[in-house]
């Protein structure tokens, strides 16, 4: 059995418990572990001594107990315990507040290694609750300590006494995946040595050069697995040349409304590719609410015009349902005939869907993932469109074209790239972008709020429910389960529906309702029956009620700005002013600058260079935003560089070596297949 794919339960001192708590971060296997690389250290390596401490610097001294300790009690709940202590430099004292048992454990004469925050006043040096330990113990004072990430039951210190095992266990393990010629012309450390320098760094400088041999080699494993997988499924520039047909002007001049200049130049940009004989693969971004739908129906349009299916994926039973109405409605008038595939339906209707999508007799079908199942089979698909390409991975996105004979493609999104990273990412799409808002769109207004403003954002609320507005509230996100998150929309919606709102009517959605469920919320509160939707992220794409214009966001510090982003544009969809209110319960810094970024700008692409700036990749590129795998090193916005060097690296390397079959890309190939594998739920 292969050592790294051991369960981390059978690790010294992980055990059955741990182990459960550690799957809470994603962490199964050994491997799993070794990679779990740390999000920040603190280096106590600086060495002073208490005549040349700075006020407010973070050091580490040798001093010496030359006092008894003494305990001050300020009032009910602060009490400061003062330890005088001495060097060869002079005298200061360690002050611990609210540990007034520590009073007998330091004796005149015993010698410490202590950790701590200078504070220097007039009259004496003080280090503020130290990291102390005996001299000659050395384990938690004088070096470089990793911090981890950490769930509920695990500290800091527990995560280093299971990283040192698996390292002194299982390090040896590790095989050097990079061949020799990479490691020699970027003079890379290796393998074993990254790993053990990125958790137990010797230097400050070893922990930058662990993490820039990580960095490249995940880089060039995701640049050589998303080239392999693009060129596997577009190996046939041949595609279907759409005839050219002068019904599709005049659909666009029946329009009920007038196409916006960026909409008309990604049409013709998509018509263009249809009329092309090499097939289309078109990455289309754009902002919420920016009209990504029609374009999408006009080449639906020209497709089924020319004799061809065409199938639209969606991420949700929600979305997909919106998408079918709003083509169905465009289209119907024009004997096209739509149907919609998803899971929710009955087995005998779903049998129905799938004869008359063989036989040819449904000539659009949009659907979930349930379009991808290997009983979907089309008469003859020409055209596929997957909305929120976020969602779906990689090989989702090629699993439907596959469904047909290399059928154009176009690829949409709401979540804004940054535009070098998507050339990068999407390397295989033409790109366009709808960079307009339809007229008459009013700006969002946003503004971030204390939860001390809570009742006054409450009595606003209220004023716009008076005037026959509707609102959206989002419960906070708690990350380490799903169904706490529930839990607290449940505890938000009993408050607001029996003490605040009392006069209204209040609904909740959450992601454990069935599609049943949620559709008949929806559409609740699309007839207004429905005033105030209590609500998890659920709603983060494709709800359209035009006359909700209020949203507020609860614990806004939990979510990235591209997520804020989205879930504000579910409001300002109608012709009334809209209103984005963020209440953040942090005053950290980067959550400050965060909601200062929210209010300012209303621009998706602004929005998410800045999360990329502020997050890292976490998230914001892992599995669950973008169909890429998890990045546990690598940050896509920090390391471009390594990027670019990565994918011109992998060009090559493919070049000569499509299948990584040479002996010394078997290491690579094996990291490849890593990085890829399939999650296990």
């Amino acid at each position: 059995m292969d050592n790294l794919n051991l369960n981390v339960q059978y690790i010294k001192g992980v055990g059955p418990k741990r182990a459960y708590r550690l799957r809470r971060l994603n962490v199964e296997t050994v491997r799993d572990l070794i990679y779990f690389i740390p999000r920040d250290y603190d280096d106590r390596s600086l060495f002073k001594n208490l005549g040349s401490a700075v006020n407010g610097e973070k050091i580490s001294l040798e001093v010496e107990i030359c006092g008894n300790s003494s305990l001050n009690r300020i009032k009910k709940n602060l009490s400061i315990l003062k330890i005088p202590v001495k060097d060869n430099s002079g005298f200061g004292n360690l002050t611990f507040f609210n540990q007034d048992y520590l009073r007998e454990k330091f004796k005149i004469g015993e010698k410490y290694i202590v950790n701590g925050k200078v504070n220097k006043t007039h009259f004496e040096i003080q280090i503020t609750n130290p990291i102390y330990e005996k001299e000659g113990e050395s384990k938690k004072t004088g070096k470089i300590i990793p911090i981890y990430n950490l769930t509920s039951g695990l500290t800091n210190n527990e995560m280093l006494k299971i990283i040192h095992n698996v390292l002194e266990e299982y390090l040896t393990s590790i095989d050097e995946s990079l061949p020799s010629y990479l490691i020699k012309k970027y003079k890379l450390m290796g393998i074993q040595e990254s790993i053990k320098n990125i958790h137990f760094p010797e230097s400050k400088n070893n922990i930058n050069l662990a993490r820039r041999r990580l960095a490249y080699e995940e880089l060039l494993a995701l640049q050589l697995g998303l080239t392999t997988i693009k060129n596997k499924a577009y190996n046939s520039t041949n595609g279907i040349k759409f005839p050219s047909r002068d019904e599709v002007y005049d659909f666009l001049d029946n329009l009920p409304f007038k196409l916006t200049k960026a909409q008309l130049k990604v049409t013709n940009e998509i018509i263009e590719d249809m009329e092309n004989d090499r097939q289309m693969n078109r990455l289309v971004q754009g902002d919420v609410g920016s009209g990504k739908t029609v374009v999408g129906v006009v080449a639906m349009y020209k497709a089924v015009l020319s004799g061809y299916q065409a199938a639209m994926m969606a991420p949700t039973e929600i979305l997909a349902s919106q998408h079918f109405d709003s083509i169905s409605k465009f289209l119907s008038p024009y004997g096209i005939s739509c149907e919609l595939l998803v899971g929710s339906i009955s087995k005998k209707r779903k049998d129905e869907i799938l004869e008359d999508l063989e036989s040819g007799k449904i000539d659009i079908i949009v659907g979930t993932h349930a379009l991808i199942q290997d009983n979907v089979e089309f008469q003859r698909l020409g055209l596929v469109i997957t909305d929120e390409q976020h969602r779906f991975g990689v090989k989702q996105r090629v699993s439907l074209s596959e469904k047909g004979s290399n059928p154009d493609i176009i690829v949409m999104t709401a979540t804004p790239i940054p535009r070098t990273l998507a050339l990068i990412l999407y390397g295989d799409l033409d790109i366009s972008v709808i960079d307009e808002l339809p007229p008459g769109r009013k700006e969002i207004e946003t503004f971030a709020a204390g939860i001390d403003m809570k009742e006054r954002i409450y009595k606003f609320v209220e004023k716009q429910l008076q005037e026959g507005r509707q609102a959206y509230v989002v419960c906070p996100l708690i990350e380490e389960s799903e169904s706490l998150t529930i839990s607290a929309a449940e505890k938000l919606y009993r408050e607001l529906k029996e003490d605040v709102y009392r006069k209204f009517n209040v609904g909740i959605l959450h992601g454990k309702m069935t599609s049943k469920e949620k559709d008949e919320i929806m559409e609740d509160f699309k007839a207004n029956r429905i005033n105030i939707l209590v609500s998890t992220t659920v709603i983060e794409v494709g709800v359209n009620v035009p006359n909700a214009n209020i949203m507020v966001i609860f614990n806004a510090e939990r979510f990235g700005l591209a997520q804020l982003h989205q879930l504000r544009g579910r409001v300002g969809r109608g012709e009334y002013q809209s209103y984005c209110i963020l209440i953040n319960e942090s005053f950290n810094p980067i959550s400050m600058e965060r909601m200062r970024i929210m209010q300012q700008s209303t621009d998706g692409f602004v929005i998410s260079e800045k999360d990329l700036e502020l997050r890292g990749p976490g998230e914001f590129f892992g599995t669950r935003q973008h169909g890429l795998p998890e990045l546990r090193v690598a940050n896509l916005f920090t390391d471009i560089n390594i990027l670019k060097a990565a994918q011109k690296d992998a060009k090559l390397i493919l070049e000569r070596d499509p299948d990584l079959a040479d002996p010394e890309h078997i290491g690579l190939r094996k990291r490849v297949l890593e990085l890829f594998k399939e999650p296990s739920n």
